[in-house]
């Protein structure tokens, strides 16, 4: 099978190229001219320079594929232009549809994300069939995600042979950016973390996240969504995880919504407009925060075969891996488990 990938270059899309590649796949890999292509070593496959605003750059690299999975996406939680977020996003969606369409490619997997789900303050666990719209969506990553998402299903019930994986918060090695996510650890691990929010996540290994997609492309259902998660945690257990792994005290100071909001607001108005520098944080992230984003496999489980495993081993990966290449310091004597 040919597979036509995006975002191989980034934390998910790597891990998506290995497996894939694993599963003895030919993969053309659609690459920018500035992409750092480190995350790409080892891993058999034709790389074509394109961009996805620019459809008539990889048009052509679509013709001979049986299939395209559309990793790619802008996560960012600031962003100084948001417009060219939803370009990326929403339009890069919609004219890379059209274009398989076109090329004859018979299916494509669809990377989303679980920002598109509606979440609960009450921490209730929500699954695909939780009703949402666009007035839920906090934000334009969250918005644009919405919107992108929302092409995906408008192909598929037009006949297009589209899947939906909606990833909740993957965790693992070769996070180079780093993702958000990403940035908790590095923040925790650099002593940068003195006190949380009472907020939760469900953090998943990206190896199983990476399996997924490619069991997506023979078993998923065209215009179903599939949430992959692994653990629904809240942030002090998260944080309490990896002071086990790593012996760095895990905060103990809970902040309330009202403080954490006014620091963000300070945060984005001083660092973010005046400096021009990415903020510590966000209005964005401590408006999600209000809400914990606990969700259900069952769905993949059952037509995928995905599997919900436990989180500790891909945090320690992704800890490893940010304190060897110079994110964090060296590690302290580590705790065992």
């Amino acid at each position: 099978m040919k597979v036509f990938l995006t975002g191989a270059t980034g934390f998910v899309g790597h891990h998506v190229a290995r497996a894939l590649a694993a599963e003895g796949a030919k993969l053309r890999l659609l690459v920018r001219k500035t992409s750092n292509l480190d995350n790409l070593e080892g891993i058999d496959g034709e790389t074509h320079i394109g961009d996805l605003a620019l459809p008539v750059s990889y048009g052509p690299a679509l013709k001979g594929c049986d299939a395209v999975v559309h990793v790619a996406a802008d996560y960012r939680l600031w962003i100084r232009d948001p417009e060219s977020m939803y370009r990326a996003n929403v339009d890069g969606t919609r004219d890379l549809l059209k274009l398989a369409r076109e090329a004859g490619v018979r299916r494509v997997v669809y990377t989303s994300s679980v920002a598109t789900m509606r979440f609960r303050t009450d921490g209730l666990v929500i699954n695909e069939d939780t009703p949402v719209s666009l007035k839920d969506m906090v934000g334009h990553y969250k918005r644009s995600k919405f919107l992108a998402e929302q092409q995906a299903i408008a192909a598929a019930e037009d006949g297009q042979k589209v899947v939906i994986l909606n990833p909740t918060t993957p965790i693992g090695p070769n996070d180079s950016k780093p993702t958000p996510t990403g940035r908790i650890f590095v923040d925790f691990l650099n002593g940068k973390f003195p006190a949380y929010m009472d907020t939760g996540l469900n953090l998943v290994d990206v190896a199983e996240v990476a399996r997924a997609h490619v069991a997506a492309l023979t078993k998923g259902t065209p215009g179903h969504r599939y949430i992959l998660g692994g653990e629904n945690l809240t942030l002090k257990q998260i944080l309490d995880k990896m002071s086990a792994i790593t012996g760095i005290p895990s905060p103990t100071v809970r902040i309330p919504f009202a403080v954490a909001a006014t620091y963000a607001f300070f945060e984005e108005w001083i660092t973010g407009r005046l400096r021009g520098r990415e903020p510590r944080a966000t209005l964005q992230e401590v408006r999600m925060g209000r809400k914990k984003m606990f969700a259900s496999s069952a769905h993949a489980q059952q037509e995928l075969g995905f599997r919900i495993m436990p989180v500790y081993p891909a945090m320690r990966a992704a800890i490893e891996w940010f304190q060897a290449n110079g994110y964090a310091p060296a590690p302290r004597a580590q705790a065992k488990g």
